[in-house]
Order: structure tokens, then sequence, then C-alpha cells
């Protein structure tokens, strides 16, 4: 039994931060992340012994976004009240590029939550038509669909934010 424990430790620590981003690039809060990558690695040891020697990053992947749906189409996203703004990292990065990086990580979470996971999946971690298929428990043609529908939500997303950010810093 260690040697089990062991792997899925192992396993945890290795994709953890990968598994949160992924979160994070899905709900655009860092908590709500944490709970998303958190739930999933739950659910993945549950099924370790069966999933350890095949394709445990995929199992991982689809739980991850699977989760995700599931808070979005039953309304349990809701916004939690802390005393304190959560304390954000200090980056010494190009400011623009931050910037910029904020911007679509804003027109994500503007984009409904089916094309958003579909967007994940296809574009940031480069999966195949038939395996985002296969997590999004829909055919082939839906993905491409999908694909395309976020894609134009995406653009008019990021649009939008940017025109609002111009008009902005124009009257400022």
């Amino acid at each position: 039994m260690a040697g089990f424990d062991q792997d899925f430790a192992d396993f945890y620590s290795a994709r953890f931060d990968a598994a949160r981003r992924t979160a994070y690039a899905l709900c655009g809060n860092w908590l709500e992340a944490e709970e998303l990558a958190q739930g999933s690695f739950v659910r993945l040891y549950a099924k370790w012994p069966r999933v350890a020697g095949g394709n445990a990053e995929g199992y991982l992947r689809t739980t991850l976004v699977r989760l995700f749906l599931d808070t979005r189409r039953r309304g349990r996203a809701k916004e939690h009240l802390v005393a304190e703004t959560p304390e954000r990292p200090e980056h010494s990065r190009d400011l623009a590029r931050v910037d910029e990086q904020q911007s679509l990580l804003a027109a994500l979470q503007d984009v409904p939550p089916r094309q958003r996971a579909t967007l994940v999946l296809r574009v940031v971690h480069d999966l195949p038509v038939e395996q985002v298929a296969q997590v999004l428990r829909c055919s082939a043609g839906t993905v491409k669909s999908q694909l395309s529908r976020g894609m134009q939500a995406l653009r008019a997303a990021y649009r939008e934010a940017d025109t609002a950010e111009r008009s902005v810093r124009d009257v400022g």
C-alpha cells in the first residue's frame, strides 16, 4: 500500500500546479481553481489502482473539466466572501504582457462554460478533436462547432475589453 500512496503523491506533486492553471483558465478564480484541482485529485485517488498504469494525466484532465462544467451546469459557482483580499504574487515581468494576458483571461471568462472548456482543451492543451470529444462526451462535430463559436465569442469579448480599456485611458 505504501508504494500505491507514494506513486500517487509523486503524481500529485508533479501535476498539481498544471491542473490548477488549467482550472484557472476555465474558471478565472485562483481559489475556485484550487478547489477544482483538489476535487479532481480526490476523484483520481479513488481510481488510482486502475488509472496509474494507463493515462492518469488524461483521466485527471477529463475529471477537472467535468467538475468545472458540473459547477456551472448546476449553478454552484458562487462568489466567496472573505475578510481580506487575497495576496497576489508580485512579478517583475513586462507589465504590458501581463495586462494583455489578464485581458485575454478576462475575455475568456465571458465565453460560455462549454465553449470555454473546448477552447482550453483544444488550444491550451493542444488535444486532438477526438480526444476533446471524449472528455466532453460529445461528437467531433460538436467540438468543432463549440470551438468555432468559442473563438468568435472570445474575439468579441477581447475586442470589447480592449475598446473599454482604451476609452478609460482616453478619459483619464
